[in-house]
């Protein structure tokens, strides 16, 4: 049981000595930047993966002014729009955004994300770690008001079967009540399918690196040396 204990704190030790890690993030600024936010693109500004639209949405190049993007100049956002008729299609249309995890744990998922006054003002974040067959709801947010921008986190640091993969899939999409259907962003608006979801600063990180074996047992034989000092 000591020894237990005592190869717990130096794993937790070691852990803690890392800080965290950005692992990939879209700030779908243009590459070359060219002074028009209506352009931009889906290639990640830091590491690898994919963003695509799903559920039948479509999307364009808008403003990402007002997010958390430091660019001064030529900051373009991810706007989506063409969701699903009222009453139809709950967690289906929106965003996708496929990643690695490989080597690491801990791992949080994050996004500004602005809504128009018409989108639905629910939203889901899902994930997948089989290539998209099954999906499983990782957290839901809620717009106070439209024509803002939310910042927003997924912490799932917690959650052990995203980490280390090689290919992790995450949906933002429109959710609504089964009793009132989808609502719109604005209180004192009414919900249509040409409202538009608009996003920037899309980030995954993780927490620490997955411990290589010959770590793991470096830190066997410091716990086993601990403990004799222990009993001495």
């Amino acid at each position: 049981m000591k020894r237990t204990l005592v190869l717990t704190a130096l794993v937790a030790s070691f852990g803690s000595a890392h800080a965290a890690t950005l692992l990939t993030q879209w700030n779908f600024n243009s590459i070359t930047p060219d002074g028009n936010t209506g352009t931009g693109t889906l290639t990640p500004s830091v590491g690898t993966g994919t963003a695509l639209n799903t559920g039948g949405t479509s999307s364009a190049f808008a403003t990402g002014a007002g997010s958390s993007d430091p660019a001064a100049t030529d900051d373009s956002g991810w706007n989506v729009s063409a969701f699903k008729a009222q009453g139809t299609g709950n967690k289906e249309a929106g965003a996708e955004f496929r990643v690695a995890t490989t080597g690491f744990t801990g791992i949080k998922f994050s996004f500004d994300q602005r809504h128009s006054n018409t989108a639905a003002k629910g939203v889901a974040v899902l994930y997948s770690v089989d290539s998209g067959s099954t999906w499983v709801d990782a957290g839901s947010f809620s717009a106070a008001a439209g024509e803002v921008w939310y910042g927003r986190t997924v912490d799932l640091t917690s959650v052990t079967a995203v980490d280390n993969k090689a290919d992790v899939r995450f949906r933002i999409v429109a959710e609504f009540s089964t009793s009132t259907g989808y609502s719109a962003s604005s209180p004192t608006g009414n919900y249509a399918t040409n409202g538009t979801w608009r996003f920037d600063m899309v980030t995954l990180t993780a927490e620490q690196p997955v411990p290589e074996p010959g770590t793991m047992a470096a830190l066997g034989l410091g716990a086993a040396a601990m403990l004799r000092r222990r009993r001495k």
